[in-house]
C-alpha cells in the first residue's frame, strides 16, 4: 500500500491553540517550568527513548505532559513510534496509518512508510478507519510536542526523525506480548498491603471520607505505577485484574513494556529498560463518584471508583 494525504491537525482550537505562535508559546511555557535536572540526571536524559505522557487538553495535561518530553532524548532517533488507545472505534489488535504526512500548527511530519509497510507485511495490524484517525486524540496530543522537541533537538529538516504511528486496541496480555515482540526488535511494601482492602464503590454509595475518594485514586494510580517501573509485564497485567484501576493508556503501555522486556534480554543492564516516574499529576481531586479525575485525560467520570477502606 502507498502512503498519501496528510492527516489535518483536526484538535487544533479545541484541544490546543490553533495558532502556531500562541501554542509555541503555551508549550515553551510548559517546557521551562520543568526543573532542568531530575534526580540528579540533566534534560534531556542521555538515552531516555521511551515515555509515557497523557494526552488530555493541554488546560489539563499540558505541564505534566511537558516532564516526559523534556526528559527525551531525540538526539540519535530516526523515527519515532507513536502509541495511542482508541476512542473513537472498538479496536481489537492494533492498527496502522494510511496517511503520508500528520499536520501539526508547526508544520508537518513525515511517516516511515517503509516501517509502516514492513509492519503491515507481518499481516498482525489492521489500516485505522480515515475517520477514527483524524479524530482520535490520543495520538494528536502528542504531535505538537514532539514538533516542538524535534525542531529543539535538530537543525535541520533533513535530520528530522520519521513518525510511526499505531493505534492499540483492547487487546488480553498474550496479544499485548505479540504485538511487543513484533516491534521489540524494531512496588512498596505499605502500597502491597493495601491490595486487599479494596472494595468497588457504585453510585449509591455513600461519600466515602476516611481516605476521601481521591486520596484512594492516588494510591490505585501508584500500585499501577510501581507495577510499571518493575519493567514485567506480567506485573501490570495482574496490577489491573486486582485493582480494576481503568487506566486509559494501559494497552500502548502494556505493549511497549512487552517490547522493551524483549530488548532487556539481550542486555546485561535491564535496568535502562525500565521506566523511572518523574511527575503525576490529576485534572482534580474527586470527592464523589460524579466528579472526574483523571490521570491521563482529564475528561469523563467512571461509574465507579474503587477505594480503599482504612
Amino acid at each position: 500500500m502507498k502512503l498519501s494525504g496528510t492527516r489535518d491537525a483536526g484538535k487544533a482550537d479545541s484541544w490546543y491553540e490553533g495558532d502556531p505562535d500562541v501554542l509555541s508559546n503555551q508549550l515553551d511555557g510548559f517546557l521551562s517550568g520543568v526543573p532542568t535536572s531530575v534526580n540528579n540526571s540533566h534534560l534531556p536524559i542521555a538515552g531516555a527513548k521511551v515515555i509515557i505522557a497523557p494526552h488530555a487538553g493541554y488546560s489539563y495535561s499540558g505541564p505534566c505532559a511537558a516532564w516526559a518530553y523534556k526528559c527525551l532524548d531525540l538526539s540519535k532517533a530516526k523515527r519515532i513510534f507513536l502509541l495511542g488507545p482508541s476512542h473513537t472505534y472498538y479496536l481489537r489488535g492494533c492498527a496502522l496509518t494510511k496517511f503520508a504526512q500528520y499536520a501539526t500548527p508547526f508544520g508537518d511530519l513525515t511517516i516511515d512508510e517503509p516501517v509502516v509497510q514492513k509492519l503491515r507485511d507481518t499481516g498482525k495490524f489492521q489500516d485505522m478507519p480515515t475517520y477514527n484517525e483524524v479524530e482520535e486524540h490520543s495520538l494528536e496530543m502528542h504531535l505538537p510536542y514532539i514538533y516542538k522537541r524535534i525542531t529543539q533537538t535538530f537543525s535541520s529538516r533533513d535530520e528530522y526523525p520519521t513518525l510511526v504511528p499505531i493505534l492499540i486496541g483492547d487487546n488480553k496480555s498474550p496479544e499485548e506480548k505479540q504485538f511487543g515482540g513484533l516491534a521489540g526488535p524494531l512496588p512498596s511494601r505499605s502500597r502491597q498491603c493495601l491490595r486487599s482492602e479494596l472494595r468497588l464503590l457504585s453510585l449509591g454509595t455513600r461519600k466515602p471520607r476516611d481516605p476521601p475518594i481521591h486520596e484512594s485514586i492516588k494510591l490505585l494510580d501508584e500500585l499501577a505505577m510501581d507495577a510499571i517501573a518493575s519493567g514485567r509485564h506480567d506485573d501490570f497485567i495482574d496490577n489491573l485484574k486486582k485493582t480494576k484501576n481503568t487506566v486509559c493508556g494501559r494497552h500502548p503501555i502494556g505493549v511497549t513494556m512487552a517490547a522493551l522486556e524483549v530488548l532487556a534480554q539481550n542486555t546485561a543492564d535491564a535496568d535502562k529498560y525500565k521506566f523511572k516516574f518523574v511527575q503525576y499529576q490529576r485534572s482534580s481531586l474527586a470527592e464523589v463518584l460524579s466528579d472526574s479525575s483523571n490521570v491521563s485525560s482529564g475528561r469523563g467520570a467512571p461509574a465507579a471508583r474503587a477505594h480503599f477502606e482504612n
